[in-house]
């Protein structure tokens, strides 16, 4: 990679753009410049651009990704699509011969997602993936503790996201009828970065057992464009899923757009001499963490410890990911939010889809 700043292109220019990425990027200038900003609706190219104009001040902007592709100002794209759209554009840009950081899911399917793996392995280019969880400061250190072993094996996780989705947002400025469609939903939006959590935590998940229900199937807009209207669900809004992990251990995940809210931990990781238990929420940089620790000896420290010493992170886990993608291709950190294990997550996930529609255990096929 040059020693000058890395020209980004992003394609998709709509809500999670502006909210997250676009200041992550501008906290980043050093390293990076915004070359090119691609949208199908050009006026929504154009807002993205002006909102970079003050530190990337010769951003192009367009709606045709083919235009951007072949210009030659841009070294990595980060595609913020839709997700349906993910699978196409993301083929399009390693075909290219371009670094790659795709916003969740990386495909629709694991064809889509092989594929892409073998174009970027062709074409030697860094192709990572969101959300960056395992990036964090936070799950670092629970990473490292698990792996330690200092309170013996992990094994089980228990995880939650549990909320009424976008359409109850009121800062929302987008459509939110995807999110209650099939091919997004709970899962694919909110549960998986659950997902890569507890597998980065206890490893790849072996068979998959999960159940789903639509519990609402209408939903009234309290925010963006469609404010007021009414949508409809046509995708489970609350799903449990089953894990059995390759290495023994067990998880569960409730997912879910169709709950008011909740105050249960958003994770807890069972080891066999403690639990770690993760309350507030997730996106709340300074959420604490309590531990409990069973402890047989003669001199017993059992009981709670609330809100301990662990590494508090200092950015949101979007922003964590867009920084190790800088880190990566200035080659100071070794890849971790890998294509490879984005593919299981996935995998996971329609997994999961295929058990709520059959009731059966379905295994997994692949690992990271």
């Amino acid at each position: 990679m040059s020693p000058e700043r890395i020209r980004v292109g992003i394609v998709g220019c709509g809500d999670v753009a502006h909210r997250h990425y676009l200041p992550a990027l501008a906290g980043l200038a050093d390293d990076v410049v915004v070359a090119a900003c691609v949208d199908p609706d050009l006026e929504a190219a154009r807002r993205a651009a002006d909102a970079v104009a003050s530190w990337s001040p010769d951003a192009r902007l367009g709606d045709d990704l083919a235009v951007m592709l072949s210009s030659g100002v841009v070294d990595v794209v980060i595609d913020l699509a839709p997700a349906p759209r993910h699978g196409e554009i993301n083929a399009r840009v390693l075909d290219a011969g371009l670094a790659l950081y795709t916003e969740k899911p990386l495909a629709s399917d694991l064809r889509t997602a092989d594929a892409l793996i073998a174009a970027a392995r062709r074409s030697g280019q860094l192709f990572l993936s969101a959300p960056g969880v395992a990036v964090t400061r936070r799950v670092r250190w629970l990473s490292e503790v698990v792996r330690s072993g200092r309170y013996g094996p992990a094994t089980l996780v228990v995880a939650q996201h549990a909320d009424p989705g976008p359409a109850a947002w009121r800062e929302y400025t987008g459509d939110p009828r995807p999110f209650y469609a099939p091919g997004v939903g709970p899962v694919f939006d909110h549960g998986v970065y659950r997902l890569h959590t507890m597998t980065a935590l206890l490893g790849p998940v072996a068979t998959v057992q999960a159940m789903g229900a639509i519990s609402q199937p209408t939903r009234l807009v309290r925010g963006g464009p469609l404010t007021g209207s009414t949508i409809e669900v046509t995708t489970p809004d609350h799903v449990l899923i089953n894990l059995a992990f390759a290495n023994g251990g067990l998880g569960q995940l409730l997912a879910s757009f169709g709950t008011p809210s909740t105050r249960a931990p958003w994770l807890e990781v069972h080891c066999t001499e403690a639990t770690i238990s993760c309350s507030g929420q997730s996106y709340e940089l300074d959420a604490p963490i309590d531990l409990y620790v069973d402890d047989d000896s003669p001199a017993a420290t059992e009981g709670w410890q609330l809100d301990v010493d662990a590494p508090r992170d200092e950015e949101g886990v979007v922003e964590a990911g867009v920084r190790h993608l800088v880190e990566c291709l200035r080659g100071r950190a070794v890849p971790v939010l890998t294509a490879e294990h984005a593919r299981h997550v996935l995998d996971i996930t329609l997994r999961a889809y295929d058990s709520i529609a059959d009731g059966a255990t379905h295994p997994t096929s692949t690992t990271f």
